[in-house]
């Protein structure tokens, strides 16, 4: 004699649970007694390692197998209770889909969003799925079969992937711009073109080199320090000649190219007319917040070096000293030629340092 059970035979939990499940309460009595196409369903269902789950009859009961299980979280045991139930919380998002499957009509939906609740709290999930209409041995439509895996963290990857491109588009907008405005300032005011492929050069590598932080910055900004040190790497400055100190502060990226140009341009300056022009020259590179206002201030300080006299004619350099990086920061500097060392003073609100 045949075995009423044969398409629970197998190793499943799913199937075990079927087994011990008290079917007499429901509208689909004992397993033995279940329709054939239903039992090659289950049969079917079982054997996948597919997320699947059956919802039959009127009352739309719920039969899964074993890889159906993880996406109900901590939910009661969904085998036996209605699928309006087990989703009740998110029935109105798929009630119309469910009706067209019962109507014989196939769905397939792809990152279908939801909202759920099976770990205590409501969250939004995505899952692609299909619900099938599943035909009785009179080709009427008795059940469903819902096929679906879930796309939560695809979709959740998509969309960071989607901020990153569009942060990088934007950062590379922002470079041409930059580069096309350094460029054309540096040939603008250079004396000849080995002097501009010089100052063009240093002026791009500090740029490059604060692009790379920023790059590397999960947070989008970078800290003043690292976009000193690595500023200053860009012209070669010997360590033992600069005194870098100040507090953790962090800069957009706006603030940061500027503030990274800015540094090189101090150095190359300092290089050839200021304290750097001489072993016995120092920098002191310093940056503090306080005051009432929480004011930011840059300083540079040169010292040990010849008398500072302002520039006979006004370039780049000096364009993006008193001008461009106030703007950049929303704030004021100013420029101190003296006996003792140039000094350069970049004020701002700590504020104004988010952009």
């Amino acid at each position: 004699m045949a075995d009423p059970l044969y398409f629970l035979r197998g190793e499943s939990h799913a199937a075990a649970q079927i087994l011990a499940f008290d079917w007499s309460q429901t509208d689909l009595g004992p397993p033995e007694k279940w329709p054939s196409a239903l039992k090659t369903a289950v049969s079917i269902m079982l054997a996948s390692h597919f997320p699947k789950a059956i919802v039959w009859g009127p009352s739309m009961l719920t039969i899964h197998n074993d890889a159906f299980r993880p996406i109900l979280g901590r939910k009661p045991p969904a085998i036996g209770r209605s699928f309006r139930d087990v989703w009740a919380e998110t029935w109105d998002g798929i009630s119309d889909i469910v009706a067209r499957a019962y109507q014989g009509e196939a769905t397939f939906i792809e990152n279908f969003p939801l909202v759920i609740n099976r770990h205590g709290y409501d969250e939004e999930a995505h899952f692609t799925f299909c619900y099938s209409p599943i035909r009785d041995e009179n080709g009427d439509v008795a059940g469903m079969m819902d096929t679906v895996i879930e796309v939560s963290q695809t979709v959740a990857t998509q969309r960071r992937m989607a901020v990153v491109n569009g942060e990088l588009a934007h950062r590379m907008k922002n470079m041409v711009t930059v580069i096309g405005a350094i460029a054309s300032q540096t040939l603008r005011n250079a004396n000849d073109l080995s002097e501009a492929q010089v100052a063009l050069q240093q002026r791009l590598t500090a740029l490059g080199h604060a692009q790379n932080l920023l790059t590397n910055s999960e947070v989008g900004s970078v800290k003043v320090r690292d976009i000193s040190s690595f500023a200053l790497e860009a012209v070669s400055v010997d360590p033992d000649q600069i005194d870098i100190a100040g507090p953790d502060m962090w800069l957009a990226e706006k603030q940061a190219l500027s503030l990274a140009l800015v540094i090189n341009e101090l150095a190359t300056n300092s290089f050839k007319y200021g304290a750097l022009s001489l072993r016995s020259g120092k920098v002191s590179i310093a940056w503090e917040v306080g005051g009432p206002d929480e004011e930011f201030s840059f300083l540079w300080k040169e010292s040990g070096g010849p008398p500072a006299e302002p520039p006979a004619r006004k370039g780049f350099g000096t364009t993006l000293l008193e001008r461009v990086a106030p703007l950049d920061f929303h704030g004021t500097a100013d420029l101190f030629y003296g006996a003792e060392g140039f000094r350069y003073d970049l004020r701002t609100s700590k504020r104004a340092l988010a952009g």
